[in-house]
């Protein structure tokens, strides 16, 4: 562990683009050191250069693929060798896929859940001692595992039978962990969009207007303000919804 400046640290999982790279830019902004990973290392150094030269962020970059269990491994030893705390743990990286019920392949549901929900239980297993130890010495007493999920793992929604039962078993991994580690500091909230305005649901653009699903800045802004608040208080889970008659639809 290397560097000592005082400053909060955070893991931004899927950050080279969409809701991710907006939760890095405000992190950024309020002067967190950051790691971030993602697929595309092009796009990740984007990023990454840009916070460096906008706010004179320390920033880890880590290309990275969420269905490689040793892919996810190397994130948190990269970020433990750079920084010697970790504040917030966002797992926002995610695949998504839709189909009925009846004919999703069996195959391809494996991937969602290596991607969606088992890459989130290594990371969080992997983190959990930096996170305790963390928790243990931070001015506010906590260290915060923020989870990107999905209102569809809420509430059932059509043609997300894979996609919404991996974002349910994301809610429960978070719940478990307050469960467990809440009274030691160490607090996991789900954050449950329903659509939201991005690249992953551009194919919905017919059923459902860009204009009309949530903005990806108003879920960035969720996730940060959770790594506000002190050590008093888990907030398990946010549901967000579209404005409407469908308050419990994505």
């Amino acid at each position: 562990m290397s560097r000592t400046n005082g400053s909060r640290a955070a893991i931004v999982t899927g950050a080279s683009r969409g809701i991710g790279a907006l939760i890095a830019e405000r992190l950024a902004a309020e002067d967190w050191d950051l790691t971030l990973c993602a697929r595309s290392e092009d796009s990740l150094r984007a990023v990454g250069g840009r916070l460096r030269d906008e706010y004179g962020t320390d920033v880890v970059q880590v290309t990275a693929d969420m269905s490689n269990e040793q892919d996810v491994i190397r994130v948190i030893e990269e970020h433990c060798a750079a920084y010697d705390r970790l504040d917030a743990l966002v797992l926002n990286a995610g695949m998504g896929s839709i189909g009925p019920f009846a004919d999703f392949p069996a195959r391809r549901f494996d991937k969602l859940f290596a991607v969606n929900v088992r890459s989130a239980y290594v990371m969080v297993q992997r983190a959990l001692p930096l996170l305790r130890a963390t928790a243990g010495f931070a001015s506010q007493r906590t260290a915060k595992v923020i989870a990107v999920s999905s209102m569809t793992g809420l509430a059932g929604e059509p043609l997300n039978s894979a996609y919404g039962a991996t974002k349910a078993a994301l809610t429960s991994l978070c719940e478990t962990l307050n469960v467990e580690e809440s009274e030691a500091g160490v607090i996991a909230t789900a954050v449950c969009p329903g659509y939201v305005a991005t690249d992953m649901t551009a194919s919905l653009a017919d059923k459902v207007s860009p204009t009309a699903m949530i903005d990806p800045a108003d879920v960035a802004e969720v996730v940060v303000s959770l790594t506000r608040l002190s050590g008093s208080v888990v907030v398990p889970s946010i549901a967000m919804t579209r404005p409407g008659s469908h308050l419990w639809r994505a």
